[in-house]
C-alpha cells in the first residue's frame, strides 16, 4: 500500500504543478520572475536573461511614451532654441559662433525685465519713463535701452529718444498720431520693451557672431 501511495501522491503534485502552470500563464500581470528557483520557462515567456534590466519592456514602453518639452529655465530654453537652428543650418560658422555672448544678453534682459526701478510720466504726445538700477542693473540699463530706443524709431508712428540719468536713462517716447498717444501710455516700460519683432532676429544674430554684445 505504501508504494501505492507514494505513486498517487507523486501523480497529484505532477497534476497540481501542471494546472498551476497553465493558470499562471492567463494572469494578468504575470511575471515568469515569482516563478521558483529552476521551474522551467512558460510557453511565450523567453528566459529573465532575455530581458536585462534596461532594456525590457517596461524601459522601451517609457522611451516610446511622451516626453517633456520646456527647458525649465527661460534662458536656457532660449539657448537651446538657437542651438538647434545653428545645427540645423548647414552654412553656421562655428568659428564665429559665440554663444557666451547671447548668455550675456540674456542677463541682461532678466535684469532690465526683473529688476530695474522704472518711474512712467505722461508728457505731450507720450510718456518719459526713468529706468534706473544699481549693481548689475545698471550696465544692463544702459546697454539695452538706447539700442532698444533706436529699434522702437523704426515703427513709423513713434519716435524715441533717451537721456542718460546718473543711475540709468530716460525713454522717451512720443507720437505725432493722437490716437497712438494712448496706447503707448497704456504699453508703458514693459510694454515698449517688448515691442517689435527685432528680439528673437538679434539672438540669432548675435549667436552667430554677426551682432556682439558689448559689456
Amino acid at each position: 500500500m505504501s508504494s501505492l501511495l507514494r505513486i498517487a501522491a507523486l501523480a497529484g503534485a505532477v497534476a497540481a504543478a501542471t494546472l498551476g502552470s497553465a493558470v499562471a500563464q492567463t494572469m494578468p500581470g504575470h511575471d515568469p520572475s515569482m516563478m521558483p528557483p529552476g521551474h522551467p520557462p512558460m510557453a511565450g515567456h523567453p528566459p529573465m536573461a532575455d530581458h536585462p534590466h534596461d532594456g525590457g519592456m517596461m524601459g522601451h514602453a517609457m522611451m516610446v511614451g511622451p516626453t517633456p518639452t520646456a527647458a525649465g529655465q527661460d534662458a536656457f530654453g532660449a539657448i537651446q532654441e538657437i542651438v538647434r537652428l545653428l545645427e540645423a543650418d548647414p552654412k553656421t560658422d562655428w568659428s564665429k559662433v559665440d554663444l557666451k555672448a547671447l548668455r550675456e544678453h540674456l542677463i541682461d534682459m532678466n535684469e532690465v525685465t526683473l529688476n530695474a526701478a522704472v518711474v512712467e510720466t505722461p508728457i505731450d504726445g507720450g510718456v518719459s519713463i526713468a529706468i534706473t538700477g544699481a549693481g548689475r542693473t545698471l550696465p544692463a540699463i544702459q546697454r539695452m535701452i538706447p539700442a532698444h530706443a533706436e529699434e522702437l524709431n523704426h515703427m513709423t508712428a513713434w519716435r524715441a529718444r533717451t537721456e542718460p540719468l546718473p543711475d540709468g536713462v530716460r525713454l522717451i517716447v512720443t507720437t505725432a498720431d493722437a490716437a497712438q498717444v494712448t496706447k503707448l501710455r497704456a504699453l508703458g516700460f514693459i510694454g515698449l520693451l517688448v515691442s517689435g519683432s527685432h528680439h528673437t532676429v538679434h539672438h540669432l544674430a548675435m549667436a552667430k557672431g554677426e551682432f556682439p554684445h558689448h559689456p
